[in-house]
């Protein structure tokens, strides 16, 4: 019988579940709508239906489940700790005890942010890097932090949130502060800042499709987006000495439109270091986060077989 892993990805509209094999290929996925008002219960439930119902399909024997979730987590006890609106009851819920009970196999949980920067790692556009900066450009910005080949978070679990670091403009957060990256290159921020120019609201994909279109407003947006990207892989090559950024969400889609400003903004001012910094898209697109968790599991799993 074939070994496999399960990597699943829980937002807050959809759950992903991949299978792969151990060097994390993939053998399948599923897409399912997330009970995200449902309860931790639910939710968990819902996405292992997904996992038998493959594993069934392939004849499979699993060795493990890695989750990745929006949201703050704690790592070391597979629970939810803070969630956004768009969740009910899945903060406090014990995810890794659930799992591990329900299929009776090692089971992790990290931030979906950690995951995409583990998978995009493991077999994506940064493959062998060992210090590494991930951002995510989805309705906000999302950033973590690979140091020496693992994870880093900080004494406060708050290393790495690039999104938001201050200095990029003077509009307001979500956050509630002023002047974070994300004001600029998030999806939202894309389309306030268009808003503020052209006087109309669009969503960011259309602002794309504006850009693309030859509108000066949209292109302007953009191009602010790609500047502050370069800012932000600045930043992080002075503090830190980390040169390789990999960048993904659904904004990084337009990176056509990212790119030109991004490489104008680092050519002209760059790292003391002299080093060449190298912001990459991510490859592996929707599948990043579940293979990301996935490949948190093999790890877990192999320290238990050498142990």
């Amino acid at each position: 019988m074939t070994r496999v892993l399960a990597g699943v990805d829980v937002g807050g509209t959809n759950t992903k579940v991949v299978l792969t094999t151990p060097d994390l290929d993939v053998v399948d996925r599923v897409d399912l709508p997330t009970p995200a008002h449902a309860g931790g219960a639910a939710i968990v439930t819902a996405a292992l239906g997904a996992v038998t119902g493959l594993l069934d399909t392939h004849r499979a024997s699993l060795a493990g489940v890695g989750v990745g979730a929006a949201g703050v987590v704690d790592r070391t006890t597979g629970t939810v700790l803070v969630t956004g609106n768009s969740f009910t009851g899945w903060a406090g819920y014990g995810v890794t005890r659930a799992v591990s009970e329900a299929l009776d196999v090692p089971a992790t949980l990290d931030n979906d942010v950690n995951a995409f920067l583990l998978g995009e790692i493991a077999t994506g556009a940064v493959v062998g890097e060992s210090d590494v900066l991930g951002m995510t450009l989805g309705t906000g910005v999302g950033g973590a932090l690979v140091l020496g080949g693992q994870l880093f978070a900080g004494p406060r679990g708050a290393a790495g949130e690039i999104g938001h670091v201050p200095g990029f403009g003077d509009a307001v957060c979500t956050c509630g502060q002023v002047g974070h990256l994300e004001t600029i290159a998030g999806a939202r921020g894309i389309a306030d800042r268009y808003a503020e120019r052209a006087g109309r609201m669009l969503s960011a994909q259309d602002v794309a499709a504006a850009a693309r279109g030859g509108d000066p407003d949209a292109a302007a947006v953009f191009a602010k987006a790609g500047w502050g990207l370069a800012r932000a892989a600045l930043l992080t090559a002075g503090i830190l000495d980390v040169t390789t950024v990999v960048v993904g969400g659904g904004i990084a889609r337009s990176w056509d439109l990212l790119e030109p400003a991004v490489a104008a903004a680092i050519a002209a001012e760059p790292p003391v270091s002299g080093a060449t910094i190298r912001l990459a898209q991510s490859t592996l697109g929707s599948d990043a986060v579940a293979l990301g968790a996935a490949a948190q599991v093999r790890a877990r799993v192999l320290e238990a077989e050498l142990a």
